[in-house]
């Protein structure tokens, strides 16, 4: 038996008649690198599935179509895994090539996430048989495009009031664990399978931040080898875990999109800074999706090898980085400086929501771990400049045979 009591934390009334359209992105006719599709859910008792489909490195391309309740839509054409000679550009040193090879063995297939839409599209009506406006959306790193073979999926559940879930999830999931955060997780697994989902309420932020984010991941073809690399070495090296007072994988995406777009000659520029309207965060919800097919391509100039952006991105905050002073804001796409605010004092890590502006590496507060995360990053910068050999600070097949086991 499951029976949870949620309170909802509506914001801005982010909740509206609009929420029975259907948003998607679709694909642009630029050169295709293979993100997933991401959808809002379906109408309410008119559920339909989603199909991944394809992208580009650009911004745009984001469509949003509303067919009737009882309409549907064609499936769009499945996403292809990112290919290597999209990436030989960057990819012509040893190290460089160590890393797109980890990258093509883990990222996330097309056939994960239609398993994981799968399932949402299932649960979302068995809701809306008890809440019939109820929309359930995956969210995270299952639909930014940073997902691995690996990720779990984040599920946000979209209502009004207080709810009360009682036999909503018997029918799909088992193991069913409230965490009590400061935003309440529901974790759970699908029957019959490995696949385990976290289900929020209400906590539209994730959202916001997952077309955000797909945004970025879609700017340059390094951004999504980069991060998965960088979530692989700090998992390995035990730094990458929040309820262990380490850095969550958040805060590992903002910080590495953080240093992309501080570098001489940036990879990255700041979305929400160059087209605000794009990125409003008191949009209606219903809007989101719509937001990003505005922004033009960007290019970057910057031609480092991926192995050069990983060994700076390590130096960057092994050495140039002042923890103590500064505060990581990828909105400004600078280092802020630390105020003596309630949110920044005495802290070891601050990195800016991009949103909520709340700092996302609050669960760093004990000195040994903080120390813990600075030595990882200087010794592995000394390890790496050196021997320019991914495995020499991380197992790159034990980490691909462990993925290639999800299959």
């Amino acid at each position: 038996h499951v029976s949870l009591l949620f309170s909802s934390r509506r914001q801005n009334d982010e909740y509206s008649p609009r929420a029975v359209k259907r948003q998607r992105l679709d694909s642009p006719s630029h050169t295709r690198i293979g993100p997933p599709l991401i959808r809002a859910p379906p109408p309410p008792r008119h559920p339909d599935h989603a199909v991944a489909g394809s992208s580009t490195s650009s911004f745009s391309g984001f469509d949003h179509s509303y067919p009737s309740p009882h309409s549907h839509p064609r499936p769009q054409e499945p996403a292809v895994p990112e290919s290597s000679n999209s990436l030989q550009a960057y990819a012509k040193d040893k190290l460089s090539g160590q890393m797109v090879e980890l990258f093509e063995a883990c990222q996330q297939q097309t056939s994960d996430l239609d398993r994981k839409e799968r399932c949402r599209a299932r649960l979302q009506q068995d809701i809306q048989r008890v809440y019939a406006v109820a929309r359930l959306y995956l969210t995270g790193s299952s639909m930014n495009g940073l997902g691995c073979r690996s990720s779990d999926a984040d599920l946000c559940l979209v209502l009004k009031g207080n709810v009360s879930m009682s036999h909503s999830l018997q029918r799909a999931v088992i193991r069913t664990h409230l965490i009590r955060a400061k935003v309440p997780i529901l974790r759970f697994r699908e029957r019959g399978s490995d696949l385990e989902f976290d289900l929020n309420i209400n906590n539209t932020v994730g959202i916001r931040n997952t077309f955000l984010l797909r945004s970025y991941a879609y700017a340059d073809l390094r951004v999504r080898p980069m991060i998965l690399v960088v979530k692989k070495w700090a998992r390995h090296n035990q730094i990458n875990d929040a309820s262990k007072g380490t850095l969550s994988s958040y805060t590992l995406v903002l910080m590495v999109l953080h240093y992309l777009q501080t570098l001489n000659d940036p990879v990255l520029p700041s979305l929400q800074r160059d087209y605000p309207e794009c990125f409003n965060p008191v949009m209606d919800i219903d809007m989101v999706p719509e937001g990003p097919k505005h922004i033009p391509p960007y290019v970057s100039t910057n031609q480092s090898s991926l192995g050069e952006l990983f060994i700076g991105f390590l130096k960057y905050y092994a050495t140039d980085f002042r923890w103590d002073k500064q505060v990581i804001s990828v909105r400004e796409a600078r280092a802020l400086p630390k105020t003596s605010s309630h949110e920044w004092r005495n802290k070891y890590i601050c990195v800016e929501e991009p949103f909520e502006r709340n700092n996302v590496a609050r669960a760093v507060h004990e000195k040994i771990k903080f120390n813990a995360i600075k030595t990882q990053f200087a010794e592995s910068c000394r390890i790496l400049h050196g021997r320019k050999d991914l495995n020499s600070i991380l197992p790159v097949r034990a980490i691909i045979n462990k993925e290639s086991s999800r299959r």
